[in-house]
């Protein structure tokens, strides 16, 4: 099953809380393709890319693919907002 963060999640986990527009700008401006921007969304599990833009769509069915529930545009983020344990925050992830 795969997980979704909010843009202040990732935010506060990079040490920048409160800093979830900076989140936000980084991923729009983002070229590298090994970045799953698609797996960001706001705080409420919505898909904050516009929905006439093609990327709303993408970011839609990227999601579906990878098996995470939506009710429109809404992630279901009880089930699959990504929680890490404590060990997986210290020893493995790697920046």
């Amino acid at each position: 099953m795969s997980h979704v963060a909010s843009y202040g999640q990732v935010a506060d986990l990079a040490g920048l809380p409160r800093r979830a527009r900076l989140v936000s700008k980084v991923l729009k401006t983002s070229n590298d393709s090994e970045i799953p921007w698609h797996r960001v969304v706001n705080s409420q599990g919505k898909v904050s890319i516009p929905g006439g833009l093609p990327t709303h769509r993408l970011q839609l069915s990227l999601l579906r693919e990878e098996g995470v529930e939506l009710r429109g545009t809404m992630v279901n983020m009880k089930k699959h907002r990504w929680q890490p344990s404590l060990d997986t925050l210290l020893f493995q992830l790697s920046y």
